[in-house]
């Protein structure tokens, strides 16, 4: 088989080489996945560059945690799945339900990686696609779908029809929340920096938009025109999380996500003045990734998917999704 390798003490994602390896064969409670869709998260070029949790990989490995293929072989004892099925993988290998349990996440330099022709995991450490999704899809969804299943639907205040959902960039969390929130009768602000892309976001049903570069103090906007946010989708982080407290309504949440804007950590005493919280979000446990699918299926949900590139072409996708024209979910198909 051929897989994607990052070499030991990656620092960059541009390190990224294609390799020959003998094909994996499946143990005790494990299966053999021959993925043919994989998508990119911003985490994966955390661990490239040798920033994520832990430093830098200390041998040569397969990246990336999600991905969407069929089922070729089952170990012995397993009892779950079937040979033919199409599975989409789990970010946690072992966080099934309950309470946060934080164990190697696929394509962290630890756990395996999901960017190879083939993929030995346990046979719990996937999840039947949804049925209305192509491959491509179910593979945008293990990290960044689980993510923002989690954030609006999951925690002490579980999003209904008519709360108001604000969805921070055009990344594929805030994609996916959007599609998520509106299938569930929310109002849906999202902001970016780029006036094609807002008219992107409207096309994916988007109630109201914001330019962050018109105007800078969005928190406040959204706080004075639409009355606060109940639900924010906090992909930014330090450097945007005090806006979002502005932007909060009565009892509002904030789902605490992203790391992409740094800055001096806000004041807390923002929320006290609405009774709002924050919660911090780290992917999500395989049952939530069975009740997204499930919550796709019933509404009958597509997903956008961003530039797609082959495999061959792996390096290529990377720059991609690093890089100003990305929207949405960087895709690589085989």
């Amino acid at each position: 088989m051929r897989a994607w390798l990052l070499p030991e003490g990656s620092d960059s994602f541009e390190r990224l080489y294609l390799e020959e390896m003998a094909d994996p064969e499946p143990g005790p409670g494990e299966i053999l996945i021959a993925p043919t869709a994989w998508s990119i998260n911003y985490r994966d070029f955390a661990v490239a560059s040798g920033h994520y949790f832990g430093g830098a990989i200390t041998e040569p490995s397969i990246p990336l945690s999600d991905g969407a293929g069929k089922v070729v072989a089952i170990g012995e004892g397993v009892k779950s799945v079937r040979i033919g099925d199409e599975v989409q993988s789990t970010f946690f290998q072992g966080w099934y339900d309950g309470p946060p349990k934080f164990v190697p996440a696929l394509g962290d330099g630890k756990a395996p990686g999901m960017l190879a022709e083939k993929v030995v995991l346990s046979e719990h450490g996937v999840v039947p696609i949804a049925r209305s999704l192509d491959l491509a899809q179910a593979a945008c969804l293990p990290c960044a779908g689980v993510t923002a299943w989690n954030a609006l639907f999951e925690g002490g205040r579980p999003l209904k029809a008519g709360d108001k959902v604000l969805v921070l960039g055009t990344g594929g969390v805030s994609m996916i929340a959007l599609k998520l929130a509106k299938a569930a009768g929310a109002v849906v602000i999202a902001t970016s920096s780029s006036d094609a892309k807002l008219e992107q976001v409207k096309a994916l049903g988007a109630d109201h938009t914001i330019n962050y570069k018109d105007i800078p103090e969005w928190g406040a906007h959204v706080r004075d025109t639409f009355g606060g946010a109940d639900k924010i989708v906090e992909v930014g982080g330090t450097g945007t999380l005090g806006q979002s407290m502005t932007a909060c309504a009565p009892l509002a949440e904030i789902a605490l996500i992203g790391v992409l804007s740094q800055g001096e950590p806000p004041n807390p005493h923002a929320l006290m003045m609405t009774g709002a919280s924050l919660r911090g979000i780290f992917v999500g446990s395989a049952r939530m990734a069975s009740d997204l699918n499930a919550f796709v299926d019933t509404h009958r949900l597509t997903f956008p998917v961003g530039e797609t590139f082959a495999f061959d072409d792996a390096d290529k996708a990377y720059a991609h999704a690093w890089g100003p024209d990305s929207f949405g979910k960087t895709v690589i198909t085989l």
